[in-house]
């Protein structure tokens, strides 16, 4: 059994941030019934580098995460259309939304009043800003969040900068801390009996990714710089080697001796943290040398049999050949599903368990293809059915 066995989530979101929260849940067991309009289905059904795929409504990024979930198609902007959503909200567990803000209070399905017919609901709003403050009726996406609290001018070098992080951290991040919230109102609702509502803001979100830096500048008014590969002490950096970029990370005084040590340099190991500072440039021109007489790989594999933490510098291709990720669990693969026909990878978790953990069942679904199914079992009649599909609502 797995945690959420049992547990039915209604789906409204779209793009990133609200369906990876969604999939998260999806994969640990519970039903998720994701909401798209008949004629506007979720963007990322378009978005992705194939272009076939794309024009199937099946896009690479739409397909990294809807595993696990049914698809019902929904004009929630007719009176029908809302007269299904609340029915399918009487008895779910969860509703997730990441609309702008207001936007179910117009429809009359915001929380106060789906709280009427079902007390024990946990909805979850995802939004840019959030629901309540100046820029709560703001709408953006990851990279506006990046430009907006601060993420994007840290990043880069000192010559290039403000850049975007390459991933979609933010939305990411914020889907991992909306399926860890509705986790938690869930373990909640079993002591309480009662529901909850949960306000989650990206750019909230961003701020919480920068807590080192916000709390250095809160105290001491250090304002985080871009500093590209490098960092304040020498031993946390990249170096060119012979064929390429190396990554050394000798954080503690314990590693930074263990450093000096393998490269036969006692004589540059440091006692205090405050002589590490002030001799960073010292050391960056004594490691710059050193590390061009081998090859990347040859420094990563004598630095890690020595405890001290270094990476090549890998392009994505190589590191999903890494043996590492074939044992872990954390990818799953399709030879294809209806609507893609090839085989492709998605990601599953970042976590395992010994029992009853993560696990994916089904592919992703075409747009609205279990309507009829999730209508079925709500208990609306073959008739009734085929009348709202008639009138465009389904």
């Amino acid at each position: 059994m797995r945690p959420f066995d049992g547990i039915r989530i209604i789906d409204t979101t779209h793009v990133l941030a609200g369906p990876f929260a969604t999939y998260q849940l999806a994969i640990l067991g519970a039903e998720v019934i994701k909401i798209e309009h008949p004629k506007e289905p979720d963007q990322t059904r378009g978005q992705g580098a194939d272009a076939e795929l794309r024009a199937t409504g099946m896009a690479t990024t739409y397909l990294a995460q809807s595993s696990n979930k049914r698809c019902v198609a929904l004009d929630l902007k007719t009176p029908a259309g809302r007269e299904v959503m609340t029915e399918l909200l009487r008895t779910a567990d969860v509703f997730v939304e990441n609309y702008r803000p207001g936007a179910f209070d117009a429809l009359q399905l915001g929380y106060d009043e789906i709280a009427k017919i079902n007390s024990r609901l946990i909805y979850c709003s995802i939004s840019a800003f959030g629901q309540t403050g100046p820029r709560g009726p703001q709408t953006a996406y990851d990279l506006v969040i990046q430009a907006a609290s601060g993420l994007m001018a840290m990043t880069g070098t000192p010559e290039v900068n403000p850049v975007r992080i390459g991933a979609p951290v933010v939305d990411y991040s914020t889907g991992t801390a909306a399926a860890f919230a509705i986790s938690s109102a869930l373990f909640q609702r079993e002591k309480t009996g009662k529901g909850q509502r949960i306000d989650l803001s990206m750019f909230d979100m961003a701020t919480i990714l920068m807590g080192a830096q916000v709390t250095s500048y809160s105290y001491g008014g250090h304002e985080p710089r871009p500093m590209g590969n490098r960092h304040f002490t020498a031993t946390i950096a990249s170096y060119e080697t012979r064929d390429g970029l190396l990554m050394i990370a000798a954080s503690n005084m314990r590693q930074q001796a263990r450093l000096w040590r393998a490269l036969d340099r006692p004589d540059m190991i440091k006692t205090d943290e405050g002589e590490r500072l002030a001799k960073r440039d010292e050391e960056a021109a004594v490691l710059t040398g050193i590390f061009l007489t081998r090859t990347a790989d040859e420094w990563e594999t004598y630095l890690q049999s020595k405890h001290v933490p270094a990476s090549r510098v890998r392009r994505m291709t190589e590191a999903l050949d890494d043996p590492q990720l074939a044992v872990r669990g954390v990818l799953h693969h399709y030879d294809g599903c209806e609507g893609v026909d090839r085989s492709f990878t998605v990601p599953v978790a970042a976590f395992q368990f010994a029992h009853g953990g993560p696990s994916i069942e089904t592919p992703p679904r075409q747009a609205g293809a279990d309507t009829d199914a999730v209508l079925a079992e709500a208990g609306f009649r073959a008739d009734r059915v085929a009348e709202l599909r008639s009138s465009g609502v389904i």
